[in-house]
């Protein structure tokens, strides 16, 4: 039987967020309300956590992506689905073993001080610290986590499915071990894939040098942004098409500085257009100069070691650092007299996401995913109709530009921090087996010297698994076949290379079915300004720091509603104080309606029945706001949900209806009060509940002094649009009501007549229904318009000396004599008329627009025909009281 609870009307004066955030969490997680396999026949619903690198604390933009993520489950388990939102991290290869390296070379240490083994100890312990810590972050954040399965990509399972995957392409042909130019990091020694290299605008050289044809006939001149390539030149090509270079094809040059004989040879990778048409070729350093080097057998001489100091072949400039090199062979090059000029030159240079190092294109032995059949399959399937739904859907145009090009993947890393590569070595064969047990312990292979590769998997290989890896993958565990394929994956624009493609085509590959059906992409938090935040600026917000200050609602509730899909957004103070002055407003609301509650019961609680005119106005917009939320937070359109939220809690809960039942709380009636806390109790609850996905501690705390049915609102049941409770009927009457108590209000306060001062009014009515509605709802409006007299029917004429408002439906008339100025009230109405008019002119053209009238919907044309009319009514009214006061 479920829980229920009448009201508790000891809520105290302000609300502190502290003590509901440590209460309500701790609660949440120890009674498992967050784990998921409870409802077992409840349709699944699945979100797994982009999984933070465990490198160091959470983010601004881990804040924005994580609370997206909960309003998202938090509404599907109200709305009754089995809801799992899987929690966990990642071991970040290079970005963690970069972090614990640098900690080790501030006790004048390195890796290969401690060896493999010890090294690995110490990231552990870095990893179990962080992890630790990221686990609190997400508590203190709030995210409904379920903790009972919570991952790492190097856990057990997910590096038994790191090997499967591994094995199963190498058997397959599409991975393989190969020399190529790869990217490579000379700080950290390591490779990296196309897109761990971020490209800077750099301001260059572009040096033009004579090379000598060896029968002394001649030169060709090159050009080259990087001189100390040059050492590892193995061609000059041109193309054969070019006409000035025919008679040189096939003949020898001299490399200058090394004097090696190289070859001018023709292919039609050159463009004879560019420069001098004449390309120097350097198969090890150049990863086109690689390919052209390949279809015409070159050599492929190697200049730089690994931390891109020139080695042997580099001749006398050994041991110099690349650029050290550069300048030296430029002054050499110059005292040649081969150096013919240099040139500024603004080029585009990679450097190494993680230490920000040159990168160096580097010809070494790696393993490779062969792309192409992979990437064809991901889209087929995307052109298909069963192709994942980005949102905004401009991202799947980028997403296909990237696949489409997408070239051979290095997955290979010089690292220790990570999945190590399942391939061992035969020491004596050179055989190479690659397997997903260790071959060492298999009988097959006793007394054979094997060593496995000393490189790991590049970090993102795992994390491409972490759809189906982390729910069993490869076992088919009753995790996988309930939960896969999720729902929804969240995630930043700026990892839709790194992370999601590779998903979705390695997802394709091992499981048959798309990982995720939709992809929401939101953008970065940009400072005030909106600059990047980083370290360097100093810009950068620490998520606890704003929940230490305004509290986790407030945080979750200001970043939500900020972003729109795809956009970036910017982080505002101002903004976080808002959405704490909103939590306020709905605080002492409540407490306010709790202190008129007492006693009362959640069975004691009816809306059906006869209710007054607010009460169903009320009842009316709690309806549409619920359904448009529902539909808003199934668009993933959260900005538009807080917007819709905010002004239903504020304007019209806050505002008017709270106002209004205050006649009722505080009048004699007890059948009318009975019905106003039938109403409030509901609607507040139902407010508790649409609030709880973005602010689910002040939701929690507060439905829990209300009169309740459940043991927490994380559990309540999600508001549903009922359309027996849609009564435009009321929202008509109320509009009339509202627009009259601001009209006398705005009066008021154009006159400086302070609202304790009563004064008359005057209501005359356009028609009988408006008339009965002003009757029948007078005692509201002599309350809110505090008058001494009040008077309305449809025959009233204007007095004397009074201000006018034209509202739809009515005239109002202030007797205010000796209290205004007839002309400032002639001009204000005149400036009311302009304003009138330019409306009138304003619609009037719109329906005079052919091509308007042609296209859009009826329903639209008909509403700006009752604006026309209305605004003309409005207009001519006007005129009429200008006339009447100035006669």
């Amino acid at each position: 039987m479920s829980e229920q609870k009448k009201a508790t009307t000891e809520m105290p004066t302000t609300y502190d967020p502290k003590a509901a955030e440590d209460k309500w969490y701790s609660t949440w997680t120890e009674r498992g309300y967050f784990q998921a396999g409870q409802r077992k026949d409840a349709e699944p619903y699945t979100i797994v956590i982009p999984p933070p690198n465990v490198t160091g604390m959470l983010h601004i933009g881990h804040a924005l992506d994580f609370t997206l993520q909960d309003i998202l489950i938090r509404t599907k388990r109200m709305q009754g689905y089995d809801a799992l939102w899987l929690p966990g991290s990642d071991h970040a290869g290079i970005a963690t073993q970069t972090k614990v390296e640098q900690k080790l070379r501030e006790e004048g240490l390195t890796r290969y001080d401690l060896g493999r083994e010890k090294f690995l100890e110490k990231v552990w312990d870095w990893k179990d610290q962080y992890a630790t810590t990221i686990r609190q972050q997400w508590g203190k954040m709030g995210l409904s986590l379920d903790y009972s399965r919570e991952r790492f990509t190097l856990d057990e399972g997910l590096s038994k499915a790191v090997r499967k995957v591994f094995v199963q392409l190498y058997e397959k042909g599409l991975i393989y071990r190969g020399k190529r130019i790869i990217n490579w990091d000379p700080v950290n020694r390591t490779a990296l894939s196309d897109i761990e290299v971020e490209y800077k605008e750099v301001q260059g050289h572009l040096y033009h040098l004579r090379y000598p044809l060896k029968d002394g006939s001649g030169h060709i001149t090159v050009a080259t942004t990087r001189p100390e390539t040059m050492l590892g030149d193995t061609a000059v090509a041109v193309h054969p098409k070019d006409e000035r270079y025919a008679d040189m094809i096939g003949k020898t040059l001299v490399l200058p500085i090394i004097g090696r004989e190289i070859p001018v040879i023709a292919d039609d990778y050159v463009d004879k257009e560019f420069g001098s048409g004449a390309v120097k070729i350097t198969p090890a350093h150049d990863p086109n100069d690689f390919e052209v080097g390949l279809r015409h057998d070159l050599p492929q001489i190697t200049v730089m070691d690994e931390s891109g100091t020139m080695n042997a072949e580099a001749g006398k400039y050994q041991g110099l650092d690349r650029s050290e090199c550069r300048k030296q062979i430029v002054a050499d090059l110059k005292e040649q007299g081969v150096l013919i000029n240099i040139e500024d030159h603004m080029h585009q240079v990679g450097h190494s996401e993680r230490t920000g190092a040159v990168v160096e294109p580097y010809l070494s032995t790696q393993w490779f995913v062969e792309m192409k059949p992979l990437a064809e399959r991901a889209i087929k399937k995307q052109q298909s109709d069963e192709g994942v739904n980005f949102v905004p859907d401009r991202f799947e145009k980028t997403y296909l530009n990237w696949i489409e090009n997408v070239r051979d993947w290095c997955i290979s890393r010089q690292l220790w921090w990570g999945h190590r590569i399942p391939a061992w070595y035969d020491e004596e064969t050179g055989e190479v087996i690659v397997s997903a047990e260790d071959p060492t312990t298999l009988p097959e292979y006793a007394g054979r010297k094997l060593k496995q590769d000393e490189d790991v998997l590049d970090t993102w290989f795992s994390s491409a698994l972490w759809p189906f890896s982390t729910l069993g993958w490869p076992e088919n565990t009753e995790d996988l076949k309930r939960y896969y394929p999720t729902n929804v994956l969240v995630t930043g624009y700026d990892i839709i290379y790194f992370w999601v493609a590779r998903m979705i085509f390695t997802a394709l590959e091992f499981t048959d079915e798309i990982p995720f059906k939709d992809v929401l992409m939101h953008g970065l938090v940009r400072d005030a300004d909106g600059r990047k935040m980083s370290k360097s600026l100093g810009n950068g917000v620490d998520p606890l720091d704003v929940i230490e200050k305004y509290g986790a609602d407030a945080m979750r509730y200001m970043i939500s509603t900020s972003s729109t899909p795809g956009q970036d957004l910017r982080f505002r103070w101002e903004r976080v104080e808002q959405a704490r002055n909103f939590a306020n407003k709905i605080w002492n609301a409540s407490r306010f309606a709790l202190m008129n509650l007492e006693g009362f019961t959640f069975e004691d609680r009816d809306i059906s029945g006869e209710l007054g005119t607010a009460d169903y106005w009320i009842l009316h917009r709690l309806n549409e706001t619920s359904r448009d939320i529902t539909r808003l937070i199934d668009a993933y359109e959260f900005g538009e949900t807080g917007r819709v939220l905010y002004n239903f809690i504020w304007d019209d809960l806050c505002d008017w209806y709270i106002e209004f039942a205050k006649l009722s709380f505080y009048g004699e009636d007890p059948v009318a009060k009975k019905k106003t806390q039938s109403v409030l109790a509901y609607v507040l609850d139902q407010t508790m509940r649409l609030i709880h996905p973005f602010m689910p501690y002040i939701s929690e705390e507060i439905w829990q002094h209300l009169p309740h049915e459940g043991e927490t609102i994380t559990l309540a049941s999600w508001p549903v649009y009922d359309p027996a409770l849609e009564n435009p009927g009321a929202v008509a009457e109320m509009n009339l009501l509202m627009d009259t108590i601001r009209a006398v209000r705005n009066i008021r306060a154009e006159v400086n007549v302070p609202m304790s001062k009563k004064i008359e009014l005057m209501v005359k009515a356009n028609n009988d229904e408006a008339s009965s509605i002003i009757e029948r709802n007078s005692h509201y409006i002599k309350r809110f318009c505090n008058t001494s007299e009040f008077e309305s029917g449809l025959d009233l004429s204007s007095p004397d000396k009074a201000m006018t408002a034209i509202i739809t439906g009515a005239e109002l008339y202030l007797p205010l004599a000796g209290l205004i100025d007839i002309e400032q009230e002639v001009a204000r109405l005149e400036k009311e008329l302009q304003n009138l008019e330019s409306e009138v002119l304003r619609v009037e053209k719109k329906l005079a627009n052919e091509g308007f009238v042609a296209k859009a919907p009826a329903k639209v044309i008909e509403e700006e025909r009752a604006k026309q009319a209305d605004y003309s009514d409005k207009r001519d009214k006007v005129i009429a009281r200008i006339k009447e006061l100035k006669g």
